[in-house]
Parts: C-alpha cells; sequence; structure tokens
C-alpha cells in the first residue's frame, strides 16, 4: 500500500498538505480559504469522499483560517490537542463537538488505515505539534514553525521516505529587511523559524543516520526574507559539501505558499 502527500500551499499567508492512502485521506492545517482548498484537491485529482480527518499543528491563523469551514463543508473530523483547540474553538464558528478529537502527543492513532504521531516543536504557540504519518512500512514527517531542531525532532525523522522541512529564511536577507528588531529576534530564537542553513544541516543529520529518507520538501519559506532559488541552491550546497548529491542521494524539492506542489507516492522505496 502506498502512501501519497502534496503540499497544496505553505507559507506565512496560508498552508495546507494533503497525506492519503490508497482509502484514507487527511488534510494538515486549514490556512487558506475553503474554495481554495477545495480547488487544491480537485486539481491532483483527491478523492474528497475519502477525507477522514483535519489535523491542527497550533492556533495561528495562517493554520487554522478555514478548519471550521471544512468540518462543515466535508464533516470531518478535527484532530487537535486539548491546548491548542481552547484557542481554536471560537474560531471554528457552528460545528458538532462530537466532530472535534482531542489528541495525546507521542501517542500514536488510526484515522481509517493511517496511523499519525503528534510530537512538540518549539514555536511560540501553546502546544506547537508536527506530525508523522505512516501506513505499512511507509512514513511521512511534515515539520514546520519551528525555532530549532533538536535531536527528539530528528527521531521523529529516522525512518521516513519524505520529509517535509520548514526552511524559512535567509539568516542575511532577514537582518537587512525592514522587519522590527523585536520581531527579527522572535524569527532568530528557538521559538521561531528555521533558517536555509538549519534545514540543510538538520537533512544532513538524518542522512548519516536515516538510509531511509529519499525526498525532501523545503517549505513554510517566508516571502519577505527568502526566495524558493535561494532557499534550494542553500540547501544544495551544504549537502554537496557533505558529499550528498541532490539527484543521486537525495530527491530536493520545494513547496510553495501559492500554489500546488507535486503529489508524491511512496511505496516502493526500501530501508
Amino acid at each position: 500500500m502506498s502512501l501519497y502527500f502534496c503540499s497544496l500551499a505553505s507559507g506565512s499567508s496560508g498552508n495546507c498538505q494533503y497525506i492519503a492512502s490508497d482509502t484514507t485521506g487527511l488534510l494538515l492545517d486549514a490556512g487558506l480559504s475553503g474554495k481554495y482548498i477545495n480547488q487544491g484537491l480537485e486539481d491532483i485529482q483527491a478523492n474528497i469522499d475519502q477525507l477522514a480527518g483535519l489535523l491542527i499543528t497550533h492556533e495561528h491563523s495562517d493554520h487554522v483560517k478555514s478548519a471550521g469551514i471544512l468540518m462543515r463543508k466535508y464533516k470531518i473530523k478535527l484532530y487537535v490537542t486539548q491546548l491548542t483547540y481552547e484557542r481554536i474553538a471560537h474560531k471554528l464558528g457552528k460545528y458538532s463537538e462530537d466532530l472535534v478529537v482531542i489528541i495525546d502527543k507521542n501517542k500514536k492513532f488510526q484515522v481509517g488505515d493511517l496511523w499519525v504521531e503528534a510530537f512538540s516543536v518549539s514555536h511560540d504557540a501553546v502546544d506547537a505539534v508536527a506530525y508523522t504519518f505512516s501506513k505499512d512500512d511507509n512514513k511521512i514527517a511534515v515539520i514546520t514553525d519551528l525555532g530549532h531542531v533538536p535531536f527528539e525532532v530528528l527521531n521523529q525523522m529516522m525512518d521516513c521516505q519524505l520529509v517535509m522541512l520548514e526552511s524559512n529564511h535567509d539568516v542575511d536577507m532577514l537582518n537587512a529587511g525592514p522587519y522590527p528588531y523585536p520581531l527579527k529576534r522572535r524569527i532568530l530564537s528557538d521559538k521561531g523559524h528555521i533558517s536555509n542553513v538549519a534545514a540543510a544541516e538538520a537533512i544532513v543529520r538524518i542522512l548519516s543516520l536515516n538510509s531511509c529518507l529519499s525526498h525532501v520538501i523545503l517549505g513554510h519559506l517566508s516571502q519577505d526574507n527568502n526566495t524558493p532559488a535561494l532557499a534550494y541552491e542553500t540547501v544544495k550546497a551544504i549537502l554537496e559539501e557533505n558529499d550528498l548529491l541532490v539527484g543521486e542521494h537525495i530527491g530536493l524539492d520545494m513547496a510553495y505558499r501559492n500554489r500546488v506542489g507535486r503529489l508524491y507516492k511512496i511505496g516502493d522505496e526500501s530501508c
């Protein structure tokens, strides 16, 4: 059985990722309009009837904007930690509480035939989490909105074939840019966002420990302090400095803030 992944959008203007097996579809975050998300699902020919859940990483609006709309439109359950639910409940509009499932971090739960696990990441939110998704021997991780990558987070990626990882900013662009100093400090802090260099260093560490990883997608790029080309070339250069060739040892791709990315199928790789 295969796993499928597609980034419908990733960035401070809105986030939504699609993860699926052959029988179960999930959405991770809902920070764009319901219309955009519905069109994105149609663009990749996702079976909307198989949508079984919406998972939330944290309470910021670029992750929860249309959560209530999707719950009503698709009658799907909302999976969320208790603390985050308390922060977003008033934003959902009318909804049935029967659709809300409170999850525990570091405890796997099943949605359809997919196993899901939430784990803590360091971000300026009440209870920010990232997720892994697995089916049989196939596993995907989506890890954005974090200020640093400790071993506990690296460990979640060890046996993944595909990882979407934040590559938010170029430090020089951020420092030279127009953001006020307190915002720059927030972004650069351990509760902010990781840079292109930090993302690359994390990938190198994962690859030194994990022969399963075959695809990395760089996500949550800043509109003002990064570009897709800069993120890609920075990460590629650091990988190559460590004798890791893009296209040979690892596939490297981008998630975009304003368009749907590539639909990946994970299932033929061996670990």
